[in-house]
This record gives structure tokens, sequence and C-alpha cells, in this order.
């Protein structure tokens, strides 16, 4: 149920804001890169953030802090980084590449600012100790899909842009598949680890974090 009015604990210039970005980035993403991209954990989260923005759900705000905060944290940390000519992974290295439109990397921002709108969230709305098990079963679903029908790197010449080895189901380089194991024990050791490495830990410090924090 949409939340407005004096009841609402989201206010609602950020809800328009938020709104009109997604507006914008939906449409040029989907004829950049195609519909693919949306199975991208962040392009999940940034629209699960949407529907947790005007419902005001905790449960939603919690899923997406489970699931891209820790991960989107060091984006921020790799950009800064680049940014001062002292990259920690390079994973954000096309944000300063002149090649690609100004545009379409003012569109990929997101990424930075996007986990502190979550947290934000979860700090009005309260912590759902639910959101890792919904996070853990969209996740999930979202790689076997990229596992199984989504296409293994490297991207065709043809189409440079077409999302490829969406959520590093195929290794953690997107122009090459990882040669260290057979690709159905990586999938396997992947869908392990996220929740152990990644998830959990998340939900434990968010718990801990956020305790008090809104309603739980």
């Amino acid at each position: 149920m949409i939340k407005l009015g004096a009841s609402a604990r989201l206010p609602l210039a950020a809800k328009l804001a938020y709104t009109a970005f997604v507006a914008v980035l939906v449409p040029f993403y989907w004829k950049a890169y195609g519909p693919t991209n949306f199975l991208y954990f962040c392009d999940i989260a940034l629209l699960l953030t949407l529907a947790a923005m005007w419902t005001e759900s905790a449960l939603l705000a919690s899923a997406c802090a489970v699931g891209i905060v820790l991960p989107q944290l060091l984006w921020m940390a790799d950009f800064l980084a680049t940014l001062a000519g002292h990259p920690i992974t390079g994973m954000t290295g096309y944000m300063f590449d002149d090649k690609i439109a100004l545009f379409a990397r003012f569109l990929s921002f997101f990424h930075f600012w996007l986990p502190l709108v979550i947290l934000w969230q979860v700090h009005r709305l309260g912590f759902d100790r639910r959101g890792l098990y919904t996070w853990w079963g969209i996740a999930w679903a979202a790689m076997w899909v990229s596992y199984l029908f989504l296409p293994a790197p490297p991207p065709p010449e043809a189409n440079p842009g077409l999302p490829v080895n969406v959520n590093y189901v195929y290794g953690f380089n997107d122009k090459a598949p990882q040669s260290w194991m057979p690709a159905h024990a990586f999938f396997a050791v992947m869908l392990a680890a996220l929740p152990l490495l990644i998830w959990a830990p998340s939900h434990w410090v968010l718990g801990k974090v956020f305790a008090r924090s809104g309603r739980r």
C-alpha cells in the first residue's frame, strides 16, 4: 500500500526525486543494454528500493540492504580511490572512460549513492530480519536465470553493450570465463559463498546497528 500524508515516514520529496531518476534510467538502460541488464543485483535493488520508498516496506528496504550495501561500499571505495589515482579493484574504471557518454556515467553513479539511500530507508523504517531470506530467494533466482539463459563472456563484437556474465556467475572477468574449475562447480561455489560471506554477515551487522531504529 502506498503511504502518503501525515502517516508517511519517508518524505514525499524523496519519493518523487527517486522516482524521477528511475523513470529516466530504466528506458535509457533498456535501450542501451537490453532488459537482461535488470537482472544485476544492483539494478534489482534499485527497483526494489523504489517499491520500498512508496510502500514504506521495511522488508524490501532490509532485503536490499542485506544484498548490496556491502558490495556497493567496495564500489564507493574504489571510485574514490580511482578518483585519487589509486584504484583498489579497477571496477569503477569505466566511470572515468571518456569513450563512454557522460550521461551514461552520470546514471551509473547511482551505485555510489544507492547504498546510502537504502541505509537511510532502513533507519527510518526499521530493520526487518526477514530481509535476508527475501533477498536470498530473489538473488538466487536471478543467478539461476543468469547462468542458464544469459551469455557467458565475452560480449559479442556486434553488440559490446550486451550484458554477459551477469552477477559473476561465470567468473570475475567479463572478458573471459574463469578457468580455475568447471563452470558448474564455480556456479555452485558462488551460490554458497554469497550468502555465507556477504548476505549473512550484512544481516547480522544491520540487525545490530538498526535494532533500535524505526520499527522491526
